[in-house]
């Protein structure tokens, strides 16, 4: 029988109301989990149960705190045959970006999931998360880090949160779900990722300076020079549709700065679902000039999770430009693939 590790973090799932609003509540919630009639039956696997020393509403999460979740699977790693971890929905795809670059060579299911409810209210969807993903971390048929929630199993770095309100609060629109949960669990097997002859190792994230612009019509690039060009390593540029940016004439030299101080820029799509092209338009193509790296069919949540994992790995701008463009984790589509 399968052994997994139950993390509690924080987030909705444990919450309890306050008279300041939902809050984390860690006995509740333990209580809570070890009196769930289901999480005792014969066809769950066998569990332990563990919480980080604080608690967060994920708005908080910060690069340490993903270190230190990190962390809690490297130490348990050969003790367990997967991990669950319950997380807040606002920031559990940065989260799970960010795992799926720190855990090179992992051979185990990493399930993230949390609720949009509460578990202490009634009609809390936490439970059917929970006990979906325990069944799925037990079934051991993924090994990678993924989210499960609202009946959907989506790689870790391909998933972005979409709704406030809605049972299912994630979606992945540039690669299919790897399961689908109704009164069976149905995998789609051709879309795991593919394994690699790697060693498990945790490489934490280094606190390096990471920024995310959203260029909007009648942007004034110039206001922004400080931090593109000096103050940050990486940046996720989020452009129109395919790659496109606004006809600034300060941009380009901003870009030029920025590329001779070591920094990256990334294009991603303000698109949920599209891939940059910087070859397709002329703005494009000075982006590429200007030394940009185009993230295709990446989501921010990875870029961002990508840039702190690469910049952590080598010393020079090079390798991470180079590596930005390449797929490691299954994050994006290469141009051959599409």
């Amino acid at each position: 029988m399968s052994r997994i590790l139950l993390v509690h973090t924080g987030g909705t799932i444990g919450m309890t109301k306050t008279e300041n609003g939902y809050q984390p509540d860690g006995a509740y919630f333990r209580q809570a989990v070890f009196h769930m009639d289901s999480l005792k039956k014969r066809d769950m696997p066998q569990w332990d149960f563990t919480e980080t020393e604080t608690l967060l509403d994920s708005s908080r999460m910060k690069a340490e705190d993903w270190n230190m979740i990190g962390r809690v699977i490297a130490d348990h790693y050969e003790d367990y045959d997967g991990f669950v971890i319950l997380h807040g929905t606002d920031t559990m795809a940065y989260t799970a970006s960010a795992l799926s670059f720190m855990l090179k060579g992992l051979n185990k299911p990493v399930i993230l999931t949390g609720s949009q409810i509460p578990l202490c209210e009634t009609r809390s969807d936490g439970r059917d998360n929970l006990i979906t993903s325990m069944m799925i971390a037990g079934a051991g048929k993924v090994r990678e880090v993924c989210i499960y929630f609202g009946g959907l199993l989506l790689r870790g770095n391909r998933a972005t949160k979409y709704s406030a309100d809605g049972m299912q609060a994630f979606v992945s629109k540039n690669y299919p779900p790897l399961a689908t949960a109704g009164i069976s669990i149905h995998y789609n097997e051709s879309a795991f990722l593919q394994r690699r002859s790697e060693r498990f190792e945790c490489r934490p994230f280094a606190n390096i300076p990471i920024g995310v612009l959203k260029v909007f019509p009648g942007i004034q690039f110039e206001l922004f020079e400080s931090i593109i060009a000096g103050k940050l390593k990486g940046v996720v540029l989020e452009a129109f549709g395919a790659g496109n940016m606004p006809d600034d004439a300060s941009l380009l030299p901003i870009l030029r700065k920025a590329y001779e101080n070591g920094t990256v820029l990334t294009v991603c799509s303000q698109c949920v679902q599209a891939t940059v092209d910087m070859s397709a338009y002329e703005a494009g193509s000075t982006l590429r000039r200007a030394g940009a790296v185009s993230g295709r069919d990446m989501t921010t949540e990875a870029a961002v999770a990508k840039l702190y994992y690469l910049f952590s790995v080598y010393d020079d701008a090079a390798n991470v430009r180079f590596n930005m463009e390449r797929d490691i984790r299954g994050e994006l589509t290469q141009k051959n693939e599409l």
